[in-house]
């Protein structure tokens, strides 16, 4: 299980030694290619097309003239041709995990002879929406166990509870960590703007024209802007684009030549502003981006991490500006905890916000259905947490868990309504705060 910032190689830390492993190998005979089952040796499932897609390419690049061959399937696009691609032999498939189930169910696809099982963006992957098909495809086919295949887990982000669930997947792990796990490289600049709704649109044109202005580089600087809705991201491509930013978007809406399009158009400058919902924030490397935008910033902090990992990759600098208004009120502690860490400037509002709001809870996702939020947790350089972590939230399907706290207490458990009862207190090194009533 590792973990490291965001543009800091994990790609090629897990394809290497996959190839490497590969290349040297001695499996079992294996049926000849054109057969209708194939037998990959190698697995890499990520959250995401575009994800998949960048995967394939780097895992190309690397396995060049090695004889390896890399196969990608993946949702959105016709299966006959991934079919042919598979027809012609692969030693490593990579795959998003609903085309994968599919290719199992028609005895397309073959996992007994996994030797490498390696998920990208696994805290994504092991979240609500992706854990059944995760299950389905590591405990219910065919695939070797743990011990007898290798199962990498590779993130910028590593929640707890997701560190616990992913735990099921692996065998005699080790946890490995470069930074702190979650943090944000200092290469990137974060700034925090007090920006109201209704005035949003205004202060991104300000900033753009800026930057049109300062950039001297004479190259086609790359801005991405991410928003929360789809509806979100239509809207605002049309009203840069009537104003006279040549803007495209991305998000799960658009088909997947509408997606692949876009992300070309902006790769090569033709539309330098990319609109965003957080189908882009996960791996994406898109070398020249040197301005990231929260428009609207996420509910979550670790999102937050993973969507301005986007600029400052591979030892470039880069830009972060997030809007914040009372809307974003639970992410303001871990927000300025984060920039802290990261040697950032806070500005003093934002200290106050996150003090109102330390009693509040640090509003992580609602992971698991019918449950409450996770408190939020209270980042520490020196892990000791001291003030604990902040209250789970209420919910109809029952209190959320306390934040994570040490030496002074985890947070309290959100309250439960009816009869659902409360949340569970925090975890905590130190004595753990009590769960609330139902």
């Amino acid at each position: 299980m590792a973990c490291a910032q965001t543009g800091s190689g994990k790609t090629a830390a897990f394809c290497f030694p996959i190839i490497g492993g590969i290349m040297k190998g001695q499996y079992g005979q294996r049926p000849p290619r054109g057969t209708r089952t194939v037998f990959p040796l190698a697995l890499i499932l990520s959250p995401t097309r575009e994800l998949s897609s960048q995967i394939h390419e780097e895992a190309r690049k690397f396995s060049y003239q090695t004889g390896v061959k890399v196969v990608v399937v993946y949702g959105g696009t016709p299966i006959q041709q991934q079919l042919r691609e598979l027809e012609r032999g692969v030693d490593i498939l990579v795959a998003t995990p609903g085309r994968l189930v599919d290719l199992l169910e028609r005895a397309k696809v073959s996992l007994e002879m996994i030797r490498y099982l390696a998920l990208d963006e696994a805290d994504r992957m092991l979240d609500m929406g992706f854990e059944p098909q995760i299950r389905k495809i590591v405990e219910q086919t065919d695939m070797p166990p743990p011990g007898q295949r290798q199962t990498m887990l590779f993130s910028a982000t590593f929640p707890r509870e997701i560190q616990r669930l992913a735990s099921d997947f692996l065998s005699n792990y080790i946890f490995l960590t470069v930074g702190r796990v979650g943090s944000s490289t200092d290469l990137i600049v974060q700034r925090v703007e007090l920006v109201q709704e209704a005035d949003k649109r205004s202060y991104l044109m300000d900033l753009l024209h800026a930057q049109k202005e300062n950039d001297t580089s004479g190259k086609q600087a790359l801005t991405l802007v991410f928003v929360e809705t789809k509806k979100g991201a239509d809207s605002l491509e049309y009203w840069l684009y009537n104003n006279g930013f040549p803007a495209t978007t991305i998000h799960g809406d658009r088909t997947q030549p509408e997606r692949e399009q876009a992300l070309r158009s902006f790769k090569s400058g033709k539309t330098p502003i990319l609109v965003a919902t957080d189908v882009a924030a996960r791996g994406l490397d898109i070398p020249s981006v040197s301005h990231v935008v929260n428009f609207d910033l996420p509910k979550d902090i670790d999102d937050y991490v993973h969507r301005i990992g986007r600029t400052g990759r591979a030892g470039k600098s880069g830009l972060a500006t997030a809007f914040f208004n009372d809307n974003n009120m639970s992410l303001a502690k871990s927000l300025a905890d984060l920039m802290k860490e990261a040697n950032q400037e806070v500005p003093d509002w934002l200290t106050r916000y996150a003090s109102r709001a330390s009693y509040g809870g640090g509003g992580g996702k609602n992971r698991r259905p019918g449950g409450g939020r996770f408190g939020g947790r209270d980042f520490r350089k020196d892990n000791s947490y001291s003030s604990g972590g902040g209250y789970g939230g209420g919910n109809s399907g029952g209190g959320g868990y306390g934040g994570y706290g040490n030496s002074g207490g985890g947070g309290y458990g959100g309250y439960g309504s009816g009869n659902s009862g409360g949340g569970y207190s925090g975890y905590t090194g130190g004595s753990g705060a009590p769960s609330a009533w139902d």
